[in-house]
């Protein structure tokens, strides 16, 4: 009788603890921006490993392209563009890498190739606001 192996990478063998932080740091290429608070980065974890991951923003909170009202809409376009315009150099650096509430998705403080913390420069020109994972406030007047 033969025997059927099926052998999984350790990554989706074992979940991933909760509390399970990755310090960084860890470099990045910005592959696009998905809104103001989230980046689709290919990043390099190990030689000749690269994942693509989308980054949430950590301590940020940007208004919503697919919001209800227009005003909102609207400042979530300004928020988009303020971000790919920090990020425009395509290097970032991450740190303090955790999982997101969403699956496939990262949380991490990001750092644009300048040096520049993106979230604390979003939240200095309104872009954004700060977040600390609670009930989200909304945009809309």
């Amino acid at each position: 009788m033969r025997r059927l192996f099926l052998v999984l990478p350790l990554c989706l063998a074992l979940p991933a603890a909760a509390e399970e932080r990755l310090a960084g740091p860890v470099a990045g290429e910005v592959m696009r921006v998905v809104d103001g608070d989230t980046l689709a980065i290919r990043a390099r974890i190990w030689i000749g490993q690269e994942i693509e991951v989308l980054v949430r923003l950590r301590g940020v909170d940007a208004p919503e392209r697919r919001a209800r009202c227009p005003g909102e809409r609207v400042a979530a376009e300004r928020a988009t563009a303020a971000l790919a315009a920090l990020v425009a150099g395509g290097r970032v650096v991450l740190t303090e890498i955790e999982g997101d509430k969403y699956f496939g998705r990262v949380l991490a403080n990001v750092r644009a190739s300048d040096g520049t913390d993106v979230s604390t420069a979003l939240v200095g020109a309104g872009y954004a606001r700060v977040y600390d994972g609670g009930r989200r406030a909304g945009w809309c007047g």
